[in-house]
């Protein structure tokens, strides 16, 4: 004699159905070494993942506290006068060092 299958009720159902959405949710299926694995999803912020969300929208104060000092954007580095060297700031028109 073969096993009878019960039926599922609706709220049984609707378990299954949230617990499989939830886990479409979290995980995603790769393939490594030639088979077919389920790892966690990486972290996103609407939509995008965190890394890029936090160098297009971060401060450059949030990135000090955080210590992510290499993703702080470089403003006016290329652009800034060179500092004068000793010599030059001491010396007069004429020439004379003091």
């Amino acid at each position: 004699m073969a096993k009878v299958k019960k039926k599922l009720t609706p709220a049984q159902k609707r378990a299954k159905k949230a617990a499989k959405a939830e886990r479409q949710r979290k995980y995603q299926w790769v393939f490594m070494n030639g088979k077919q694995v389920r790892i966690k999803r990486p972290p996103t912020a609407d939509g995008i993942p965190i890394d890029q969300f936090i160098e297009e929208n971060a401060d450059p104060i949030w990135l000090h506290q955080n210590e992510m000092w290499e993703q702080m954007p470089v403003e006016g580095a290329l652009s800034a006068p060179e500092p004068s060297t000793e010599l030059d700031a001491t010396e007069d028109e004429d020439g004379t060092p003091f």
